[in-house]
């Protein structure tokens, strides 16, 4: 391929990565930074049905649907006001993947193994893609878009994405692509952004984005999770900065962006995480890292990841709920103040 230089050159894999990211459509440009819409991402297509196999999976996937519905019903956040996104495409996700682990998930078998399905590599991959890594796909667009409305707004929510255990090279535990190092890599580009802190508290090690960013200095992760389950990633481990302490990050690293995985897994009686964490707690949790990112002027977007309980939806749409009511949040306030 030619260089955009027109000297008959090869385009380098960072020049290549470059007019990938500024060529994409996933920051939605035509939607103003004024539009009356919350920054609060999710798309119906995010849940996944596929003819009641998702069963066969811990994991509702039908979590996100859930977290919209009580968001409405609670009257905080009608449908009109979410911001849809686009789906990543194939050069989206090149920006990060590379193309032969894109053309290993065209064999239905590689992607029974990472969603952790054995009955999904029976089916036709056409079948797959549409019903299974199409809901992926649209969730990786939300977690790419969530970083340019947290800049604009100074926060913003993907109900959706966090899938955390996928890296560059190789998927698994129910990821299939790395939306995180994705969002990151998007927003070095297209937000001129060279600091960004990880925020992961999932009940399971964030291994693949650890890998992604393990040896890069722009990125600062902060991972508490239970050392007892999935993924047992020991390579991956070395690479976290630190391990609790929120304020000694920021005096560290003042990042100018935080990705938030906030995980539901940790709640008690959750199958895979293991932990004895309230509804309450996780509503706490949640509202403390967004009062830190409040305090410090600092954007912050959040993802919901991981949680194999029915009651994660209604535990996170309540924890949204109480971000807004403490004015960490400001859903309400932002669409009385454009409707005037």
């Amino acid at each position: 391929m030619a260089s955009a230089s027109g000297s008959g050159a090869p385009e380098g894999p960072e020049a290549l990565r470059r007019r990938r990211i500024l060529s994409s459509r996933l920051y939605l440009d035509d939607v103003p930074s004024s539009s009356s819409k919350a920054p609060v991402v999710y798309s119906p297509a995010y849940d996944i049905s596929f003819n009641g196999m998702e069963k066969q999976h811990p994991f509702d996937s039908s979590k996100w649907g859930r977290v919209r519905n009580s968001l409405e019903d609670a009257g905080l956040l009608q449908s009109d006001r979410i911001v849809e996104p686009l789906e990543a495409s194939e050069d989206d996700l090149l920006v990060v993947h590379s193309e032969s682990y894109l053309n290993s998930l065209e064999s239905s078998e590689k992607v029974a193994r990472i969603v952790e399905v054995p009955a999904v590599a029976l089916l036709p991959n056409l079948l797959v893609q549409q019903k299974l890594l199409y809901p992926f796909r649209k969730q990786v667009g939300g977690s790419v878009l969530s970083a340019k409305l947290a800049l604009e707004k100074g926060w913003a929510i993907n109900i959706g994405g966090g899938f955390h255990h996928c890296s560059a090279q190789e998927g698994g535990g129910f990821c299939a692509y790395a939306d995180i190092s994705l969002c990151i890599n998007f927003a070095f580009i297209r937000l001129n952004i060279s600091r960004v802190m990880i925020i992961d508290l999932d009940a399971h090690q964030g291994n693949g984005h650890e890998k992604d960013f393990g040896s890069d200095g722009r990125v600062y992760t902060l991972d508490m999770y239970n050392s007892g389950i999935y993924p047992f990633d020991h390579v991956a481990k070395k690479y976290i900065d630190q391990k609790v302490e929120l304020d000694v990050a920021q005096s560290r690293f003042r990042p100018q962006l935080i990705v938030y995985n906030a995980g539901t897994d940790i709640l008690h009686g959750d199958p895979l995480g293991r932990l004895k964490v309230s509804p309450e707690g996780v509503a706490i949790r949640d509202e403390q890292v967004f009062r830190f990112a409040k305090d410090q002027n600092i954007p912050i977007l959040m993802l919901t990841s991981g949680g194999y309980m029915k009651s994660s939806g209604r535990v996170i749409a309540d924890s949204i709920i109480n971000l807004s009511k403490k004015n960490l949040i400001d859903i309400v306030n932002l669409f009385s103040l454009e409707v005037i």
